[in-house]
Parts: structure tokens; sequence; C-alpha cells
């Protein structure tokens, strides 16, 4: 049994929510973020990546930067750019991308349903972005970016989601990305509440490392109080939660800097033994089994075949690319650490992968098939874990839209 409930959070007014809203804290570098925030006082990423307001060597990690956070925070409540909700709510949260529309529901989730696995998890996390994001939310007492969650669909849910969909929405901005952002506020969403009692579990989609922050804040809150109930505020933290049928996920590529002493015609000759290689085909795999490889200013098309008892995990594209080329035949035993591939979202498309080697940064390249909701949601039942930079959910939920305090 999920268990959500409504909060009396913090929001946008509503002259300002397009500048407050920002992208994740996570898609974007310190130069990046600068970018962005240059004339908007009062966006989220003052808050989310404080070291921007701080000189260029300032340490991402130094108690400055937390400080300058906290400061910043407190600047937003304090000029009205963040309002105070008067009673607990729930948003209903679409984005349109597109052709693409997805719509889930914000609220707060029981820190206790991530560590008994209700809310289950396919990724490790680093440990040096989780303490970072731990010590930010324990430094605002406050959950500023969701964690991106999914459920498989209720009809029930669909229901009551199509119900709110008809009344007026409380935001309705595009952001400069062209990407559509609608909030509906529900005052109580008893309703919901309800219904989500029947929702067996959840899945982390995206957000592995803001869903262990806030627990973790959570078990030290409650740690540090005598009289814990598990009702407090710190035991919750911020989720929006979509049907697993209207998620989105785009192929994460790769890009590898050299061949590890291979010549481009031993390399051919080695996939070829590991894989079916076929000279041309288009930039992009048509369905899970295809891999596209750019090397020399030529596409090349490898396929293979899962063994049928095959595990959840060996199953996934990107884990025989990994144990037949990657590791093997390239040298990247780690990707997680190796200094020699890039992973590149698919939102770039395969065009940037030739423009990585046709440049020379990168040797050769491969375009990948997305994984699917049901592989990512396979894997996480069978309790194991996803090969580094296998999904690319796309759209973003913005931060800052709604925000739990503590």
């Amino acid at each position: 049994m999920l268990r959500i409930q409504a909060f009396t959070g913090l929001r946008p007014a509503p002259a300002l929510v397009a500048e407050v809203a920002c992208v994740p804290y996570d898609v974007v570098d310190r130069e990046e973020s600068a970018a962005l925030a240059a004339g908007k006082p009062h966006t989220l990423l003052r808050v989310d990546r404080a070291e921007i307001d701080l000189p260029p060597e300032t340490d991402p990690y130094s108690d400055a930067v937390y400080a300058q956070a906290r400061e910043n925070f407190l600047a937003l409540q304090q000029s009205g750019a963040l309002i105070r909700e008067s009673e607990p709510c729930l948003y209903l949260y679409q984005q349109r991308m597109g052709a693409h529309v997805q719509t889930g529901l914000a609220a707060v989730c029981h820190i206790e349903d991530y560590e008994r696995d209700i809310i289950k998890k396919h990724e490790k996390t680093r440990r040096d972005k989780e303490d970072d994001r731990t010590r930010l939310i324990g430094t605002l007492s406050a959950d500023t970016g969701p964690v991106f969650l999914t459920y498989r669909d209720s009809a029930t849910i669909d229901a009551l989601v199509a119900d709110t969909l008809k009344t007026a929405p409380l935001y309705d901005f595009t952001a400069p990305d062209g990407i559509a952002h609608t909030v509906w506020r529900i005052a109580g969403g008893e309703a919901f509440v309800e219904q989500f009692r029947n929702v067996p579990v959840a899945y982390v989609a995206d957000g592995h490392h803001r869903t262990a922050s806030a627990c973790r804040v959570g078990r030290e809150r409650r740690e540090a109080n005598p009289a814990h109930t598990g009702n407090e505020d710190y035991n919750w933290f911020l989720a929006v939660l979509f049907p697993a049928s209207q998620l989105q996920i785009l192929p994460y590529n790769r890009a590898v800097k050299d061949l590890h002493g291979h010549t481009k015609d031993t390399l051919l000759e080695a996939v070829s033994r590991v894989f079916t290689l076929r000279h041309g085909g288009t930039p992009s795999p048509a369905r899970p089994g295809e891999i596209r490889m750019y090397l020399d200013g030529v596409w090349y098309d490898l396929s293979w075949r899962p063994a049928p008892d095959a595990d959840p995990i060996s199953q996934l594209d990107v884990s025989a690319l990994q144990d037949r080329v990657l590791a093997p035949l390239l040298g990247i035993d780690d990707p997680r650490t190796s200094k020699r591939i890039d992973f590149i979202g698919g939102i770039r498309g395969p065009g940037e992968l030739v423009k990585l080697v046709d440049s020379g940064k990168a040797a050769v390249a491969f375009s990948m098939y997305p994984t699917t909701v049901e592989q990512l949601m396979a894997i996480a039942d069978a309790n194991q874990i996803m090969p580094p930079k296998s999904t690319w959910f796309e759209p973003k939920l913005r931060s800052g839209l709604f925000v739990h305090t503590f």
C-alpha cells in the first residue's frame, strides 16, 4: 500500500511562476546555471545551485554554498516570490513537449515506503552527490525539487485526474525550451490519497539521489527527536507520480574517446565476433536488440538476441554493449568512473554523436534504443540495479512549482 499525503507547502506567486520554476539542478553545470539565472533574481536555481552567486573559484560543496542557498531561499519567501499555502494541497502537474503529454500528481510520499521497497529503485547513487543533496535539504528543511515516480496505470486514478483537468488551472506557462507546464491545485485531495492506497508499489523513474537524500535527512531528524511519532513533515518527501503508460524514455547514447589500441579494422573485426555486424543503416535503432555504431564516418548496425532465460539486466541493450564491447574491447571497465566515456542524452539526437566523432573529440560512438518502462519496472521488481546511464526521461520536472518544507 502506497502512502501519499497533501502538504501545506510553498509555491510561486502566479506572476512569477515562469521565473521561479527552473530546470533540475543535475542537468546543468555551474556555467549553464549561471546563464539560465542571469537577470532572474527569483529563479530557484539560486537555491539549488547557490554557487552561482559566489566567486567562480568557490568549492560547490563548501559551507558558503549551503549558507548562500539558505539565504536565497529565505529571500524568495520574504519577497513574496514564494508564498505559503493556506491548507494542505495536492497538485496535478501536466507537461506538453510537442505531441507528448504527461500528467502526474504532486504529493509527498513516506520515507518508510522507500526504505521498505514499496517505492522501488533501480539505480545506485554516488555518495558525493547524495551527500550534497542531503546537506542542502537539511540546511533548508525543504525539498525544492520533486522526485519523478511512476506506477502501473489505474483507471480509478485516471478518472479523478480527468475530472480535475476540467477545472481552471493554477499555473499555465511555456518555458524557454518550448515545454509547456500546467498545474492544478487540489485542496485536501482525500479522494486521491484514498485511491493511491490501492497502488501496491511505485518506482523511482528519475531522482534517485533526491530520494535517498530526503530519506537520510528524515532518518537524521527521527533519531534526533525523542518524541518522534512518524507523522512529522520530515518523514515525507516531495514527488510527482505519473502513470507508466504516459512516460517518455529517450536513449542514453555513448561516445568513447579512443579505440584502446585498436585500429578501425581490428575493432570492426572484434565487434563482428560478438554482434551481427552490418555496414550502413539508419543512425537510430528501430527496436530493442539493435545498436548503431558510428566509426570513421560510417554507421554500422549491431544486432543481437538475448538468451531466452536471461535475467532482466542481461536483456538490456546497454548491458550487451558494456559486456561485449565497452569493457572487453575498449577498456571501459567501470562506466561510472571512467574518464574515457561520455554519455549523451537522447534529446540531442544521433547528430551529436556524429559531431563528436567527426571533430575528433570521440573515436567511436553508439546510438542506443531507449530502455522501456517495462524493463525498468522488471529490474526494480527483481531487486536488481540498472547499468549507469540507462534511461533519459524527457521532459524533466521543473523545480520550484511546489516546495515541501518541514
